[in-house]
């Protein structure tokens, strides 16, 4: 399984490793009933705490994705319906829109302010056709 992250990515590592597990899946690259490594060997294949791990393999099972089985492992469960699928996909924006808010609040920027990066960076994807560059900020 090729998972990295980002230790400077501005996503918290646990998203980061949810978000490449649903990508493999999508991609067809997990498929269901595949076996996903070990929380231990994972965190330490990519050197992080296990708690990240453990962290993001429960939320994984909370929204059905996978399925942590005591003495077995931890499998790819079968693709939820379209409409559960979808549900998945808006939670997750609203969590990471959820967490770019409060950093934004953290540095002391408010609600004006981050709306209008917001939209001046939204009208560039919308013209360019894809997001901006993370580098050209």
């Amino acid at each position: 399984m090729k998972i990295k992250v980002d230790l400077t990515d501005h996503v918290p590592i646990y998203i980061q490793l949810m978000n490449q597990v649903k990508h493999m899946i999508a991609t067809g690259e997990l498929k269901p009933e595949d076996q996903l490594p070990t929380v231990r060997q994972l965190a330490a294949d990519l050197r992080i705490n296990f708690n990240t791990v453990a962290r993001a393999y429960r939320l994984l099972d909370e929204e059905s994705i996978i399925s942590t089985q005591h003495g077995r492992g931890t499998f790819i469960l079968e693709p939820a319906s379209e409409e559960k699928f979808k549900q998945l996909r808006w939670k997750d924006l609203r969590r990471l829109l959820v967490h770019f808010l409060n950093d934004a609040d953290s540095l002391g920027f408010g609600p004006d302010e981050v709306s209008a990066v917001f939209n001046e960076n939204l009208e560039k994807w919308r013209t360019a056709g894809s997001p901006p560059d993370p580098d050209d900020v």
